[in-house]
């Protein structure tokens, strides 16, 4: 049987075994009936080549297992949060390898409107940046690692985005994040009363960064959330919005970031 042929974006021998302990277990053995599990490092890289190409699902080459299959993998990990749980896993892992703690103590926090591509759910328009679609909301630490994802409709403004970042990490039970930089679109009396009276449980202080002077500058703390929707944004998925779901918008951005970790890791 000819071997399935290679592509930049597989997974090292180094990497499928960093991540394999934490996939779901397929439901394969004795007294199963249908049709045998795939092999998750085939499904894997299929899932990789989507998100690095941009392609559809339906034009998967024909070395990886079947779209459909690889789909559903997708899919039904997006559904019990693998993908999060993965990227969180090798967020802590990356920073121990920097000589830092597992989590971080500040942050950066932005957000970014992006065209759909099709007719999805929860769309809306961006009037400030002219933009119909989706807004994505990341936290970086200060090595521009994404802590947390949350997609919008474009019409969300960033404060109530802030706030679902900062309530999706805190519900993790994680106290260590005490300064979170952003930019003037996050000012505001409601935002800090209401930051004012999260930070009688977790101490947590907001800081206004903005341009100095004319012309291009890089503005200070901030520079690290801009590289990080970079980085992103060269996963052809993310160029535009492509997923009908909200769910599956968020989780090709983990899938952009579990594939930057591997590499620093792995």
């Amino acid at each position: 049987m000819k071997p399935p042929k290679a592509y930049s974006t597989d997974l090292t021998d180094s990497q499928y075994k960093l991540i394999s302990r934490f996939l779901p277990q397929a439901k394969s053995g004795p007294g199963k009936k249908g049709r045998p599990a795939s092999d998750p490092r085939t499904v894997i890289n299929g899932i990789l080549y989507v998100n690095k190409t941009g392609c559809q699902w339906r034009m998967l080459p024909g070395d990886f297992v079947h779209w459909n299959t690889v789909y559903g993998y997708f899919s039904r990990w997006s559904k019990d949060k693998t993908w999060k749980k993965v990227m969180d896993i090798l967020r802590k892992k990356e920073r121990k390898r920097q000589g830092r703690k597992e989590n971080p103590s500040a942050g950066s926090v932005d957000s970014q409107s992006v065209k759909t591509a099709l007719q999805g759910t929860e769309t809306g328009i961006d009037g400030g940046k002219k933009v119909r679609g989706r807004k994505r909301h990341i936290p970086a630490d200060t090595p521009g690692i994404i802590l947390s994802v949350i997609v919008t409709p474009a019409n969300e403004g960033g404060r109530n985005g802030l706030k679902c970042l900062l309530t999706d990490w805190f519900s993790k039970g994680i106290s260590r994040l005490r300064k979170i930089w952003v930019d003037g679109g996050y000012s505001g009396s409601s935002i800090y009363e209401w930051v004012k009276n999260l930070k009688k449980t977790w101490r947590i202080d907001l800081e206004l960064t903005e341009k100095e002077g004319k012309g291009f500058n890089v503005i200070k703390r901030r520079w690290v959330v801009e590289r990080t929707f970079a980085w992103i944004f060269s996963f052809r998925r993310n160029s535009k919005d492509y997923e009908t779901l909200i769910r599956n918008s968020t989780v090709m951005i983990q899938i952009s970031m579990i594939s930057i970790l591997l590499r620093k890791i792995a």
